[in-house]
């Protein structure tokens, strides 16, 4: 469903006079329990709407399983249409209008900014799906992380690169990042890993989001002949770098090089790259390697494969649709053991108890965010042609970074590209 800013005004107009809903015990118990949300099926985040199939399929299970409290789940989704401007009014709607009882963020970090305030103010409950460091600022209890960033995400959630760079003795970092809430984000807390790490940022470079031509930036990255390359995009940007370095070449110097790209998860880019990609390290949330096989996981994934193929969206469905279904886990884990829908006892019990998900145990700290950082940074390796079959197999997106989940070891950038 679409929602205009005509119908937007109308909704709040509507929620401003409404009287509010006198609900008896007895009618709302037989009632379902809903979970709202919005999520960008359409404009520039539409790769991103496999997410629901991560929702839908929780919702399949514990409607499967009887219900929570005996009472089914529904899920009530709006399309956002990748605009931050739209969320307000749609989570207003959701409160308001739909009655729901929990909520999910959008998708990241900048649509995510629009809806925290409502969601402090309203005092509700509500799950982060891949946002970074949406409580950093509000610290409101009741806002949990789908995402594996950790504490403090906005300097460590990327740190296993620098990590990995500190470990190959690299002493030069250039940073390149468009100009978006989630790139700036991550790239300004990589500066700062930098300085603990005493390594010189060589070239810092934030690029408007709409650009396509990097020519000239790799040029400027060559010429300050770093040993590693800090890269914070987005899809289309990920991609054009990606070409781009095939076409000009980085520089002899460069031994490590991504770490912060949004793209490269995503079934059509392995699709379109192939080995293109070779060499490149960058963050993951799951990759099938033999190190990560949590419980259930492998049994979502195909579960999801059949609905991706009927609804067109991300064949593989590694990134997002997992930690979507693990979100769910969130309420439902949380409602049974309380035996309430209360806010505020649901997020008690989160506070202070771990979770088992697809997705491993998580316990959470005071701010809602996970604990331990989690954030897996892969090297693709041998990847040959650009069927996407290779992709479900281990060997293709090494884990080398935490130590817990390592499956391989780092190979020298120039060297991991020559297949």
């Amino acid at each position: 469903m679409t929602i205009t800013r005509r119908q937007f005004a109308k909704i709040g107009a509507a929620a401003a006079v409404a009287a509010p809903a006198v609900w008896s015990g007895a009618y709302a118990q037989s009632q379902p329990i809903r979970v709202g949300c919005s999520a960008s099926l359409t404009g520039p985040l539409s790769s991103t709407k496999n997410l629901v199939i991560g929702y839908e399929l929780w919702r399949d299970d514990v409607n499967a399983a009887g219900g929570l409290l005996g009472r089914k789940v529904e899920l009530v989704v709006y399309d956002d249409q990748s605009l931050p401007a739209n969320v307000p009014g749609i989570y207003s709607k959701l409160l308001d209008i739909d009655k729901v009882d929990f909520l999910f963020s959008p998708y990241g970090a900048n649509l995510t900014a629009a809806a925290m305030p409502l969601a402090k103010q309203r005092d509700r409950f509500i799950v982060g799906i891949l946002t970074l460091a949406a409580n950093d600022a509000l610290k409101h209890d009741k806002f949990f992380q789908a995402a594996p960033w950790g504490p403090n995400g906005a300097e460590d959630w990327a740190r296993g690169f620098f990590d990995l760079a500190n470990a190959q003795g690299i002493k030069k970092m250039a940073i390149m990042a468009a100009d978006t809430e989630f790139s700036k984000t991550a790239a300004a807390g990589g500066r700062r890993v930098c300085e603990q790490f005493g390594m010189q940022v060589v070239d810092y470079q934030i690029y408007p989001p709409a650009n396509r031509d990097f020519s000239a930036i790799l040029r400027n990255v060559r010429a300050a002949a770093p040993d590693g390359v800090f890269v914070c995009s987005y899809p289309a940007d990920s991609t054009a770098i990606v070409r781009g370095i095939s076409e000009i070449g980085i520089g002899d110097s460069v031994r490590l090089f991504g770490g912060g790209m949004v793209g490269p998860q995503y079934t059509s880019l392995l699709e379109s790259l192939g080995p293109a990609l070779n060499g490149i390290t960058n963050f993951h949330l799951y990759v099938p390697e033999p190190t990560v096989k949590f419980e259930g996981i492998e049994s979502f994934l195909t579960r999801y494969a059949p609905i991706a193929k009927e609804r067109q969206v991300d064949a593989l469905g590694f990134y997002i649709p997992p930690f979507c279904y693990a979100a769910g886990q969130f309420i439902s884990v949380a409602v049974k053991a309380t035996g309430t829908i209360d806010q505020a006892k649901v997020s008690q019990w989160l506070h202070a108890n771990t979770v088992d998900t697809i997705v491993g145990k998580i316990q959470f700290n005071a701010l809602g965010d996970w604990t331990q950082r989690r954030v897996l940074m892969c090297q693709f390796q041998n990847i040959k042609g650009t069927d996407n079959a290779q992709f479900r197999q281990a060997g293709r997106q090494i884990i080398v970074d935490p130590p817990a989940f390592k499956s391989g070891n780092l190979v020298p950038f120039a060297q991991a590209r020559k297949v």
